[in-house]
């Protein structure tokens, strides 16, 4: 049975497709888990088909997509591997970076027995290319993690904790994240904010955005409306 709070919120449905948004703490993956979104997506439909097109780590919440016809997998899936799906995130990092606005682009190695992913200086078996854009929208000293700041990310490539091994090989630690260099008692600070793709089907470009609840986000959007 679900956590009810892990509840999804569904933003779009059509035969063809689900639009939703992951709570964090979710698997966004097909399992066993009464906690993954995957099947309980799967559930919904009446062939019982779910088709997962890209995921997000368990702690990261937001927006995503999954097919609900083998049809609309495969024109998904060839969409996210020639970068025509566009996903934007939003971060809180430990201090600010230099540039306020710019690209990050590495070679990372995948460590599947850790878990974890490495910036490498060199290409090699498993190493793959990492590349991703980013704009800092504030920064302000906040009183439990010290100066950090609100940064757009939209991705370029999609590597396993991409923005987070990126960012912290930068000495910009995501809030939260404790596997990349953060010593914070908080859940990361990553959401995926926005996700924009063709239609499989019609072929409309559809756009769904969501902000993050969470109280290190409304530290900084709630100031930024208040001052709009």
């Amino acid at each position: 049975m679900m956590n009810p709070e892990l509840f999804p919120e569904i933003v779009f449905e059509d035969p063809y497709l689900t639009v939703v948004v992951k709570p964090p703490q979710m698997l966004s993956e097909d399992s066993d888990s009464p906690q993954s979104l995957a099947r309980w997506l799967a559930t919904r439909n009446k062939n019982g088909y779910v088709g997962v097109i890209h995921r997000l780590d368990r702690g990261v919440g937001g927006v995503m997509v999954y097919a609900r016809t083998p049809e609309a997998a495969a024109s998904l899936s060839r969409a996210v591997s020639e970068n025509r799906v566009k996903k934007e995130y939003l971060a809180v990092v430990h201090g600010e970076p230099q540039s306020p606005r710019g690209s990050l682009s590495d070679l990372l190695f995948y460590d599947r027995a850790r878990n974890k992913s490495f910036v490498v200086d060199r290409a090699r078996k498993g190493v793959k290319e990492a590349r991703l854009e980013y704009r800092v929208l504030a920064a302000k000293d906040h009183p439990a993690y010290g100066k950090v700041s609100l940064v757009a990310i939209t991705l370029q490539t999609g590597r396993t904790h991409q923005i987070r091994v990126q960012f912290s090989s930068r000495c910009h630690p995501l809030v939260g994240d404790g596997k990349y260099g953060a010593n914070d008692h908080c859940p990361i600070a990553l959401f995926s904010h926005r996700l924009t793709l063709e239609h499989p089907k019609t072929k409309q470009l559809l756009s769904f955005e969501k902000e993050p609840d969470a109280p290190i986000f409304e530290d900084f959007l709630g100031a930024q409306k208040a001052s709009e």
